[in-house]
């Protein structure tokens, strides 16, 4: 099966139940929108850059913040997700995705350069932030109050990532660095062989209609000896061949891991051209690192007997680890980690008496290829439902071997034109495609028991039973076509400057999953050894060789769910959208600002399975009622007004009102199972999800002051209808988790930020944070919760507080800079409880962090990063009682930057 033919099954999937798209705006829109009269601030290296980033957000015509490429570099922030994390009521989870005001991913959105793009997540619309490296970056806006210009899928805030375009100069610089980790001196590595879903398999999935049963592979091929048992010998032979395919030598070796490295570098540069008089530039980058990082994690399944009396505060950790788990997995996971990005970017403007005129041509790719190794240890302390070294001296173990490869490229044309001799009209203009990837080609687990004697490993071996071995493949293409116009026309009046906007967004979407696993099974219902002694439990990975599937019945079978368990889908999405919108000056004293939106939406999700993909006859499969349940069409109007009160240079108050939606992610609305990788919790969709309107109020004041002081205080109150909750069920030894609407939810809160010079206490010192506090509460209809815990609670995702504190230092002569970098949030549901039990809590996590940069001369930056200081674990909490927890370790980095003039 090729890309063509994944493209044209998109298509059709699309085609049966939609029709519209996203929208953009134009890289330049930040110049166009926010000019005004130079700005001369005496200060240091870094509170220069934080102040003039500061005068940028006073100019927003809505409430927003911006984080400049200076910033990231202050913070030693090496991607875009862990930069926003510094932005006033914004946290990081996973390492990925950002909470908006204590909400979760699904009420933020993120695009490049004003342009919807794909993701490259397996389980999320949203993009995983990680992936866009911080040296290609500009700069980050986060919009807090809804604007008619952006999407209407809007909830806490909506992020822009504004890359770095064209230089007005000659501009190089190369960049080395290293680091090392805590908890990283040594690691299980393999040597990974096999890409991908091997041919024989493959071949084998059409040939027996994807069962490979010793019965179905007699009768599909037409065993025909007389000989009963010589048949079952034959198509056993076959099976064994099918199983000898797979990769079979995936060997542990524990050996010391390398140290993080990287190598940044840029080359840019502009040019007079003569023809017309215009001037063209270029800019090159390319970024690569490479980390290994070895980390324990913990996770446990409570008992729901007892509960309650683990819950006692009187308990040990000791009684908590004896008493309440019905299994406790402790694993030791090794993440190798490459990552590569370009950039290429080609750029023309021209400024003549007719008018101003800038092009771009802009080129993005990333990929991010990491390798996983894990290895756990499943207990079962009470004795319940598995085998335990507490029992009876033995305890299950797992090997997984995860190889995953994300691609993001991206193309964009960006336009922008300002016609003097028309009143100055304005019109910009975005034509970006962009193709998101994933695949894995690896991915492969297996399950011993293990035999103790005194606490002492003695030997390794393989139960009677089915799934023993479990290898999958997984392949994701999501591809994103975005393009959109905007007209803006200014008029000048005695006391009034008005501008006046018309827009055009449209974006296709479409995605095609499909996953294939295959199970190893030990048939022959007896238990079979497959290592002894210490110095073998690492290759005991080995065991599959060609002896033991040709001398006993171990066969391999085709894991294709069906539904409601499906593991494959299509899914299409089109936005149309139109707005029309004004910025109005009164006498450099009053702003309003505002518009209305239309938006027609249409999205449609299939569940399916790969025997489509490997068949002859694939519309077979897509009947009326299967596209009927995976379709959402909406079309509405969406309104915002803001006014903003200006008090000479020193303050202004804001108040605005947005109306918007946050629709179900495609995944969603498709009855098909996955694993969540952030919350490694079973998770499957529900097709009768709807969208949840919201509705915005906002106010801030903000004061400035002297040497770029300034700070704001803002309060804020959201209305929901319908929200998207996720739902925890428990089980012996596992959750799996749903998804259901609430009947409304609200979200308020009060988030304060400064920027503050102590010169007056020390020279070169000055501070800066935020800090945000707020509260929600969600209405669930006990009629469809079904047998939730809890019907009226926080929200999911939602922290009370998050806090962002830093100290910053620039020494007189600018040789020296230095930052503490402090951040915390609150506690906040990571999904809900049922059937008694309570809901699962991610506990706050402090987060300290020093940066020291010295610049021994102009051209070079020598900067050393300890990230963790606190060397604090992140944990998840369950009725008091820590359910989950991952080491994360002190991280040390050094990298030396050279910039040619």
């Amino acid at each position: 099966m090729n890309i063509q033919y994944k493209l044209k099954t998109i298509s059709l999937a699309v085609s049966l139940g939609l029709g519209c798209a996203v929208t953009s705006t134009s890289l330049f829109a930040e110049e166009q929108n926010n000019e005004m009269e130079e700005v001369v601030v005496k200060a240091s290296r870094l509170q220069g850059s934080a102040a003039a980033v500061v005068e940028e957000r006073r100019n927003q015509a809505f409430v927003a913040d911006i984080l400049g490429s200076e910033q990231m570099s202050k913070t030693g922030d090496s991607d875009a997700a862990s930069a926003l994390r510094r932005v006033t009521g914004l946290t990081l989870v996973d390492g990925k995705f950002i909470y908006v005001r204590g909400l979760g991913e699904r009420y933020s959105s993120a695009r490049l350069n004003g342009a919807s793009i794909p993701s490259p997540d397996l389980t999320r619309n949203v993009i995983p932030l990680d992936i866009f490296p911080s040296s290609i970056i500009e700069s980050l806006s986060v919009q807090k109050a809804f604007s008619p210009s952006m999407p209407a899928s809007f909830g806490g805030g909506a992020i822009d990532i504004r890359t770095k375009t064209v230089p007005q100069s000659f501009t190089g610089s190369i960049e080395v660095g290293v680091g090392y980790d805590s908890e990283s001196s040594s690691g299980y590595t393999y040597d990974r062989n096999g890409s991908g879903v091997p041919q024989a398999l493959n071949e084998a999935i059409v040939h027996y209609k994807g069962d490979f049963s010793l019965r179905n592979i007699i009768l599909t091929d037409n065993l025909a000896d007389t000989d009963t048992s010589t048949r079952a010998e034959q198509a056993a032979v076959i099976n064994g061949d099918l199983l000898k395919s797979l990769p079979r030598n995936l060997v542990l070796k524990d050996e010391s891991l390398d140290p993080t490295y990287n190598i940044k570098a840029s080359l840019g540069n502009s040019f007079d051209e003569d023809y017309f008089g215009g001037r063209v530039g270029f800019l090159a980058a390319l970024t690569y690192d490479k980390t290994q990082i070895n980390t324990q994690k913990t996770s446990s399944v409570i008992s729901e007997n007892l509960v309650e009396n683990c819950s006692s505060v009187l308990l040990t950790q000791e009684d908590v680890t004896n008493s309440c788990y019905n299994t406790t997995t402790s694993s030791d996971v090794m993440t190798d980690n490459k990552r590569l990005s370009g950039v290429f970017n080609l750029g023309y403007e021209l400024d003549s008496q007719l008018g101003k005129h800038k092009l771009l041509w802009s080129n993005i790719y990333l990929k991010d290829a990491e390798d996983e190794t894990t290895v756990g240890i499943i207990q079962s302390p009470n004795g319940s439902t598995i085998n335990t070294i507490a029992s009876n001296g033995v305890a299950q173990r797992e090997h997984q071997f995860t190889y995953e490869e994300r691609e993001l490229k991206i193309m964009q044309f960006i336009g922008e034109h300002t016609f003097l001799d028309y009143g100055g009209l304005g019109f910009d203009w975005q034509y970006t495609d962009s193709e998101a990837t994933t695949e894995v080609p690896t991915d492969i687990e297996y399950k011993f028991i293990d035999r103790y004697e005194d606490s002492t490993y003695v030997s390794s071996s393989i139960t009677g039973d089915d799934n023993r071995i479990v290898a999958s493949y997984l392949d994701l293409q999501d591809n994103v076509t975005s393009y959109s116009g905007n007209l803006t026309l200014p008029i000048y009046l005695t006391d009034l400057e008005l501008e006046f906007k018309l827009g055009y967004d449209f974006a296709d979407k479409g995605r095609y999953y499909t996953t294939s696993s295959f199970g190893v099974n030990n048939d022959t219902g007896v238990t079979i050894p497959v290592s002894t002694g210490a110095d073998n439990i690492l290759s005991a990975t080995g065991y599959l060789t060609d002896d033991l599937i040709d001398n006993n019945s171990i066969f391999i079978d085709f894991n294709e769910p069906s539904s409601p368990d499906a593991d494959d889908y299509l899914a299409g999405q089109k936005i149309d959208a139109g707005y029309g919108a004004f910025d109005i000056f009164y006498k450099n004293t009053w702003r309003v600002s505002g518009g209305i939106r239309w938006e027609g939406f249409k999205q449609v999700s299939i569940a399916t399975s790969s025997l489509i993909f490997n068949g002859d006859d694939l519309n077979i499969f897509f009947s009326e009622d299967n596209i009927a349940e995976g379709t959402i069409q909406e079309d509405d109007y969406f309104s915002s007004l803001a006014l903003t009160y200006m008090g000479d240079e020193d303050y202004q108050v804001r108040l605005s009102y947005g109306e918007t939606v946050i629709r179900p992610d495609l995944r969603e609305v498709v009855p098909v199972a996955y694993f969540d990788p952030l919350t490694d919790i079973r998770t499957i969709g529900r097709v009768d999800l709807e969208s949840s309107p919201i509705t915005h109020y906002d106010a801030r004041y903000e004061s400035y002051g002297q040497n770029g002081d300034n700070y704001s205080i803002g309060l804020f109150y959201k209305d929901i209808e319908k929200p998207i909750e996720s739902i925890l069920s428990v089980g012996d030894q596992d959750y799996s988790l749903g998804f259901v609407n609430g009947e409304k939810a609200t979200v308020y809160g009060i988030e304060a930020e400064w920027l503050y010079d102590l010169s007056w206490l020390s020279d070169g010192f000055f501070t800066s944070g935020n800090i945000t506090l707020s509260d929600s509460e969600v209405e669930i209809d006990p009629a469809l919760a079904g047998n939730l815990t809890n019907t009226t609670k926080r929200m999911s995702g939602h922290s009370q507080y998050v806090a962002n504190l830093q100290m910053n230092y620039d020494s007189a002569n600018g040789m020296h800079s230095s930052s503490l970098v402090y951040n915390v949030f609150g506690e906040r549901i990571l999904a809900s409880g049922v059937s008694g039990s309570d809901d699962a809590y991610e506990q706050p996590f402090h987060s300290l962090d020093l940066v020291y940069t010295y610049y021994p001369d102009f051209n070079s930056k020598i900067k050393l990063k300890v990230k963790n200081l606190l060397d604090e674990d992140q944990e998840v909490t369950q009725s008091d009682i820590v359910v989950r927890s991952k080491a994360v370790g002190i991280n040390v980095s050094l990298s030396y930057t050279y910039d040619f003039e």
